[in-house]
């Protein structure tokens, strides 16, 4: 083999080896960017799955229940809330808003805002599981090209506020017509009086005594409101000290004794010895007159009236007053706590109560930590319960 033939042998095996070199570090870099290029979409990936997760919590965080549907009417996302306003899955999501919530009003809003309308305040009523009044707000979506590409509808649930609102209306109403009547009476008996009727002793007596029957029961109304009105606002301070629950049953039944005498009514005071709650004096004799005392107006004539009690494991005391009346329909037990709810409207008046006796048990009671109920059964009388924290004697 020649020089120049070994030369040109040489020459080659350089040139091979360094196509090969190039190839190879091509390669390699080749895989580098492919590698990098993976990485950066699993970081990708990882940040859009944080996103979702974060996005999803923060949605399923909500009160307001939410829906997002695309311009066929298909729901793409919903969250917890919205799955327990109206009972469905988040897997049924794909299937349209009319299947799967069951609810025309809200379709037909749905389509409205698919239809053109930006934005819809609307409220409607569901009437299962449970009845709701729900605010709804619907926005309409656009994409790119501004064509309408679906709608995001959030629902508040209202019922509360629209609760609160209709008893606002009834107290005020209640609080009207329980200021008119005795008013009315005071007018009525002034002007009778203005003209002419003092001359007449026997008249001016009279309607003077219903003037000043009149004007105490509006007193009696006036300082149970501001009460109420303290107790609601937690500005009522209890002087809570051990008392004993038998001297101050003992107090109040003596108190009402006469007013149970005209009735025929016998009070019976059957609580065992030694009971000992911790209480405020004054607001507890407040609720152990309200009970006895619709005892003896509601329960039978020449009836009995029996107050009894006893300890609770749980370190309570409860008080029980049951009279044999007519009972209290079912229908009311629900409600007999409520601000000027009376079963009986007409014997209620007639009796002077100004229909806050038992909204004012159930406050204070609940001030001193303690619950009240009632248990009725028509014509088989009715009986109420409260506990209060038994005192911790030394």
């Amino acid at each position: 083999m020649t020089a120049i033939e070994f030369l040109l042998i040489g020459l080659l095996g350089a040139a091979l080896y360094a196509a090969w070199w190039q190839r190879d570090r091509r390669l390699a870099e080749k895989m580098r960017q492919e590698a990098a290029l993976d990485e950066v979409k699993r970081t990708h990936a990882e940040a859009q799955h944080a996103l979702a997760a974060r996005m999803g919590a923060m949605l399923d965080s909500m009160i307001e229940g939410l829906i997002v549907i695309d311009a066929r009417g298909r729901i793409t996302l919903a969250n917890r809330a919205a799955e327990r306003l109206f009972s469905f899955s988040r897997m049924m999501i794909g299937g349209t808003l009319l299947e799967i919530i069951r609810h025309h009003e809200v379709a037909a809003i749905a389509n409205r805002v698919n239809a053109g309308e930006a934005v819809v305040e609307h409220e409607v009523r569901l009437e299962s599981p449970v009845v709701r009044v729900l605010q709804i707000s619907a926005v309409a979506l656009h994409d790119a090209a501004n064509a309408p590409a679906g709608a995001v509808l959030v629902f508040h649930d209202v019922s509360r506020l629209r609760e609160l609102e209709g008893l606002r209306q009834d107290f005020v109403a209640n609080v009207s017509h329980e200021l008119r009547t005795p008013l009315s009476l005071i007018k009525s008996a002034a002007e009778t009086l203005i003209d002419g009727g003092k001359n007449d002793a026997t008249a001016l007596t009279r309607f003077l005594e219903i003037i000043d029957k009149n004007a105490n029961r509006l007193t009696l109304l006036i300082d149970d409101l501001l009460l109420l009105a303290r107790l609601d606002s937690g500005r009522v301070e209890l002087r809570l000290e051990p008392l004993s629950l038998g001297l101050a049953v003992q107090e109040v039944v003596d108190d009402l004794g006469p007013k149970s005498a005209v009735r025929g009514v016998t009070l019976a005071h059957e609580l065992p010895g030694g009971l000992i709650v911790q209480a405020d004096a004054e607001r507890l004799r407040q609720v152990l007159a309200n009970l006895i005392d619709n005892a003896i107006k509601y329960g039978a004539a020449n009836g009995r009236v029996i107050v009894g009690g006893r300890s609770l494991d749980d370190g309570r005391v409860e008080v029980s007053v049951r009279d044999d009346g007519p009972g209290i329909p079912p229908d009311a037990v629900a409600r007999i706590f409520e601000r000027f709810y009376r079963v009986d409207k007409a014997r209620s008046r007639e009796q002077g109560g100004t229909g806050l006796g038992l909204a004012i048990v159930k406050n204070v009671v609940t001030a001193h930590g303690g619950e009240v109920r009632v248990e009725s059964t028509l014509g088989l009388g009715t009986e109420f319960f409260f506990t209060l924290p038994a005192a911790k004697v030394k």
